[in-house]
């Protein structure tokens, strides 16, 4: 299904829908920056299972999360690093946050962390602003949106094509 409400888009994460998101120019290299993603509920103990198994990858394969920057000190251990736009950085999650998050906590406690502002990317903000009002978490575990093997989806049509061969019920566009 297309959808292009926030609400719908929130509606979905709560309800433990993966949602895939399409939004303005492609991405370039392996990071899932907000334009081309799967997105999920963090706090779903499950959730690495889920969305491994949606995306035809091994198990033991981690998740990224990404958050509003202004909350990121108060989930991770963030130190001298003041955002992390890019995924760069495994950083280690604050141990009261650990389980709340476990869909996107690592074996060894970090999570590969993108931080995002309103000013870099305002819609994949907005939504996660959104999913933060409803749960008290500023954060969605975020990965590319490809299948194993795959390139990274660059066109709509190839966003559609990914999200009926993965089972995906939910598109979030902004086109």
């Amino acid at each position: 299904m297309i959808i292009k409400k926030q609400e719908q888009a929130v509606d979905a994460l709560l309800k433990q829908e993966i949602v895939a998101l399409y939004q303005g120019l492609g991405e370039i290299g392996p990071r899932a920056l907000g334009n081309r993603s799967i997105l999920f509920d963090p706090r779903n103990k499950y959730g690495k299972k889920i969305v491994n198994m949606i995306k035809r990858r091994e198990n033991y394969r981690p998740f990224a999360g990404t958050i509003l920057l202004e909350h990121a000190k108060d989930w991770f251990h963030m130190g001298n690093i003041n955002e992390s736009p890019h995924m760069l950085y495994s950083i280690p999650v604050k141990e009261d946050k650990i389980d709340l998050i476990p869909a996107i906590v690592h074996v060894d406690k970090t999570c590969r962390v993108q931080t995002v502002t309103e000013q870099q990317n305002k819609f994949f903000y907005n939504l996660i602003k959104a999913f933060y009002k409803e749960t008290k978490v500023p954060i969605l575990l975020n990965t590319s949106l490809n299948l194993a093997g795959d390139p990274l989806v660059n066109t709509y049509d190839e966003a559609v094509e990914t999200i009926e061969q993965a089972g995906i019920k939910y598109l979030y566009v902004n086109i």
